[in-house]
C-alpha cells in the first residue's frame, strides 16, 4: 500500500494509457486531435453527398420534375439562386454559356430559392435562358443548404463535391471548362 501512495501518479498514468490503447474510438479521437489533421474518413464524409442528402423533390419550371438524386451518375452542376439576388442574375449568362457548351457531359440543376414560380418563369423567358430550373418541393439537407447566394456545387459522378462556390463566378471561363473536361473523361 505504501508503494501505491508514493507512486499513485504512475498508476493513474498507466491506467489512462491502457484505456487509450484498448478503446479504439478514444485512440482515434486523441490521435486526430494530436495530429491536428482530419482523418480520411472525416474528409470523405464532408465531401461526399449521399442519396439521402440529394433526396430532394424538384418541381421543374422549364423542364420535367424529378428528384435530385436521379441526376447522379454524371457530373452535376447544382446551383442555388434567386431572381431577387443581383449576383445570381450577374452569373446567369455564364451558366447559360456553360450549359450550351457542356450539356451533353454535365447535368444541370438550378434551384430557385425564396422565389415565386411566376417570377422565375418571367426571368427565364425575358432572358431566353434554357438551363434546367427547379423549385425544391422538399426540405434541403443542412449539408447543402446554402448560407449565401448564389451557391454552386460541382458534384462528381460518385457524389463527391469537386468544387463549391459561395459567390458569383464566371462559369464559362477556360479554367472551368478545362476542369469539367478533366472530370468528365
Amino acid at each position: 500500500m505504501e508503494f501505491l501512495k508514493k507512486n499513485w501518479i504512475y498508476v493513474v498514468l498507466i491506467v489512462v494509457l491502457s484505456a487509450f490503447a484498448m478503446i479504439k474510438p478514444l485512440r482515434d479521437f486523441v490521435s486526430e486531435q494530436m495530429a491536428m489533421s482530419p482523418t480520411v474518413e472525416k474528409i470523405n464524409n464532408e465531401t461526399m453527398l449521399s442519396d439521402d442528402v440529394l433526396n430532394i423533390d424538384l418541381k421543374g419550371i422549364n423542364t420535367t420534375s424529378t428528384n435530385l438524386k436521379n441526376l447522379r451518375g454524371k457530373v452535376l452542376l447544382l446551383n442555388f439562386w434567386g431572381t431577387w439576388c443581383p449576383p445570381c442574375r450577374t452569373e446567369w449568362p455564364t451558366i447559360q454559356k456553360l450549359y450550351d457548351l457542356k450539356k451533353g457531359k454535365v447535368e444541370f440543376a438550378l434551384i430557385a430559392m425564396q422565389d415565386k414560380e411566376e417570377d422565375v418563369k418571367k426571368f427565364l423567358k425575358e432572358n431566353n435562358y434554357t438551363v434546367p430550373v427547379y423549385i425544391a418541393e422538399s426540405p434541403l439537407d443542412p449539408k447543402i443548404l446554402p448560407s449565401a447566394f448564389p451557391t454552386t456545387y460541382l458534384i462528381g459522378k460518385d457524389g463527391r463535391i469537386l468544387k463549391k462556390e459561395d459567390s458569383s463566378m464566371d462559369w464559362s471561363k477556360d479554367s472551368i471548362l478545362e476542369f469539367i473536361d478533366n472530370v468528365t473523361k
